[in-house]
């Protein structure tokens, strides 16, 4: 037998039995916790934060098993509970089913019971916080920031199509957050229980497509040393979402077409093929029509994916958004530190046509979050925008070594402070929220010139 791992609490009054169920669960390597009645496992449950409860039912003196089951209950702890009793009634059962009990094993115990039992209850444990993550991660993914007019007719359309089987294409420009959109509409339909399966296609090297998308057997090809599921499997009965997909070769094209049109995939090295039930969702910043036109797209395949477009907008066209997405992106960067922007910080933040839509906002309020502490002002802003690293930096240019770009950030910052307070040093360390020496030290360092000197 293969051993498990995990964290058993046993609790049953006759020390015999705690004794010999330990060495048995120990022996699987499972890490085993004893208490011998209700009240010590009760103050024991959350120490210990077992993944699996092995509880009798009869515990004198104190609250018995259905007892103790009841007021784990109570509590929200949702661990998985076997029940044990040489003496229960039916009516013990069906009580112990309706509080929640995995299972009811009856003394004598035998070994081969206990362990497929304390086994099952481990696998459901697991299934339960696997997708307890994943609910959580689709609901973070799924958060669509914003309520402008172009973001409520988005938000209309996932909520239209969602429910529906309908395969869905997603276009807008790099950094719009067509991701987010494809997790929105797995959130609003029936597979939301099931897997959100998320393929890059143009991170994918050309001769590993077929492999990554349909699986392979063990000794299909040189380096095939194990069966590999492809990711229409693993989306099975769930949702694919196939990012970039206006850069997948023409091959790889025509094997997504045949599967889109019979639901069958055949892994490669495979002699049968095996049914898929997958819906699709497909994200581009390509206008996939040229692609047609030029030849560079099946236009087959096309009519397959857009069957319900949904365009997301640039974030040049919603900036009154900004205020939302900005105190989201804040919250996720500091979550028990406030970072406020000041409203001529928004001004500045409005005026930039930001290339790199919601992406390169993030990463930029990240950046002043971290600088700027509590509060950002206009000035940081327009520092960043204007010298820090690689934020307008056009292609090719390759930025600025770090060094380079945060004494142009500072000298930015010190820059606009100086305007602010025209020329006073004393009263520009106010507004910079530093000393007035300190800040000299930093005006010489980066060759800033002072025109007018204050008071402190």
């Amino acid at each position: 037998m293969t051993t498990a791992s995990g964290q058993v609490l046993l609790v049953d009054d006759e020390a015999n039995i705690r004794r010999m169920l330990g060495a048995l669960l120990r022996d699987e390597g499972l890490t085993v916790a004893e208490a011998p009645n209700g009240n010590a496992a009760l103050l024991l449950v959350d120490q210990a934060d077992p993944d699996v409860i092995l509880l009798d039912l009869l515990m004198p003196p104190g609250p018995d098993g259905l007892e103790t089951l009841a007021r784990l209950r109570e509590r929200g702890r949702l661990t998985p509970v076997i029940m044990m009793s040489g003496k229960a009634q039916l009516t013990d059962a069906v009580r112990a089913v309706k509080l929640g009990a995995f299972q009811f094993l009856e003394k004598p115990l035998t070994p081969e019971a206990v362990l497929v039992t304390v086994r099952a209850a481990l696998e459901l444990d697991r299934t339960r916080a696997q997708n307890r993550a994943l609910q959580a991660e689709l609901a973070r993914r799924a958060n669509l920031i914003g309520d402008s007019a172009v973001m409520q007719r988005v938000r209309a359309l996932i909520e239209r199509v969602g429910p529906t089987e309908a395969r869905v294409l997603v276009t807008g420009e790099s950094g719009t957050g067509k991701e987010l959109v494809a997790a929105a509409v797995h959130a609003a339909s029936r597979r939301v229980s099931r897997a959100f399966v998320t393929v890059n296609c143009a991170a994918i090297p050309r001769d590993l497509v077929e492999s990554e998308m349909f699986g392979h057997e063990r000794g299909a090809f040189t380096g095939a040393t194990e069966r590999r599921l492809g990711r229409f499997e693993l989306a099975h009965e769930g949702t694919l979402f196939l990012d970039e997909i206006g850069d997948l070769s023409a091959e790889a094209q025509a094997k997504l077409l045949r599967t889109l049109e019979t639901g069958e995939l055949q892994r490669i090295g495979a002699e049968t093929t095996l049914r898929t039930d997958v819906r699709v969702v497909s994200a581009t910043n390509r206008r996939l029509e040229e692609q047609v036109a030029e030849g560079n797209f099946r236009e087959d395949l096309f009519f397959r994916l857009n069957v319900f477009p949904i365009s997301l907008p640039p974030l040049r066209e919603r900036l009154e958004d900004l205020p939302v997405l900005v105190a989201h992106l804040a919250e996720r960067v500091r979550p028990r530190r406030a970072v406020t922007f000041t409203p001529a910080a928004f001004e500045a933040l409005s005026a930039y046509s930001w290339p790199g839509n919601v992406r390169e906002l993030a990463n930029l309020v990240e950046r002043l979050s971290i600088l700027c502490g509590p509060t950002v002002d206009a000035a940081a802003v327009r520092g960043v925008i204007r010298g820090g690293p690689s934020v307008q930096a056009p292609s090719g240019t390759g930025g600025l070594p770090l060094s380079e770009a945060l004494d142009e950030f500072e000298r930015g910052m010190i820059t606009a402070a100086m305007a602010q307070a025209e020329g006073n040093v004393a009263e520009a360390a106010r507004v910079l929220r530093t000393d007035r020496a300190n800040l000299y030290r930093r005006m010489r360092r980066l060759g800033i010139e002072k025109t007018t000197e204050g008071d402190a």
